[in-house]
């Protein structure tokens, strides 16, 4: 069976989807078709031709597997915003049914699929669905990224209570020092030992210029994942 896996974040820009390339470096290790998902991308530039998202642009980097971005990131939306507000502006909807057979189809590409979430764990994806919503249809194991800079204690508490309300497993999460001024973090990372009940995978260090390849050796996968 292809291994599956939902990256969430105590919130927005706490390096997702670095822990999520990471990640997909760190699997490769131990199966040879990997390759990463952003099922909702909101905010796009030109590459080329074409317009792609950075996140997703990321993911592909560390995949071992191309597949068209139709399956990788079947909803690219122009504008750098909440995906609710992103998709109306666009005159689209976000289908979580779509997402979901699109991420089906992935699995049969791949040993392992990384699925990186927008935003928080309850991002708005419409009036009435939120990016929990994507995870329980997907039913995936969640990693979460914990970004460490002050509040991030109660964001980190909150997002796994709603992922294990959701019926999902909380797999493990990432400490990432997001914030080099951070005030004794040791001490934070300690507390979310204690209190997320999941194995901590990996702890990121603060690096101008970050490098996923490299951060792959500092994850610690749990057995059934290798």
């Amino acid at each position: 069976m292809t291994l599956g896996v939902f990256v969430t974040g105590t919130d927005t820009g706490v390096g997702k989807s670095l822990a999520s390339a990471a990640l997909l470096h760190a699997l490769a290790r131990h199966h040879t078709r990997v390759v990463g998902m952003k099922p909702v991308a909101a905010g796009a530039e030109l590459h080329g031709s074409q317009l792609a998202n950075e996140d997703a642009i990321a993911l592909r980097a560390a995949s071992t597997v191309a597949v068209p971005p139709e399956l990788d990131n079947p909803v690219l939306l122009p504008d750098p915003l909440s995906p609710h507000i992103a998709a109306a502006r666009a005159g689209t909807a976000i289908s979580i049914p779509a997402i979901v057979q699109s991420y089906r189809q992935l699995a049969t590409r791949a040993d392992a699929v990384v699925v990186e979430g927008a935003g928080g764990f309850h991002v708005p994806l419409s009036g009435t669905e939120t990016g929990a919503d994507l995870a329980q249809a997907l039913g995936l194991p969640v990693v979460l990224v914990v970004g460490l800079r002050l509040g991030c204690l109660n964001h980190a508490a909150l997002t796994a209570e709603a992922v294990r309300a959701r019926g999902l497993t909380l797999a493990g999460w990432v400490a990432n020092r997001v914030d080099p001024q951070m005030l004794a973090p040791e001490d934070n990372i300690a507390w979310l030992r204690q209190h997320l009940g999941a194995p901590l995978l990996a702890e990121l260090p603060h690096q101008p210029r970050p490098d996923a390849r490299a951060l792959a050796a500092l994850y610690q996968l749990p057995p059934d994942w290798t």
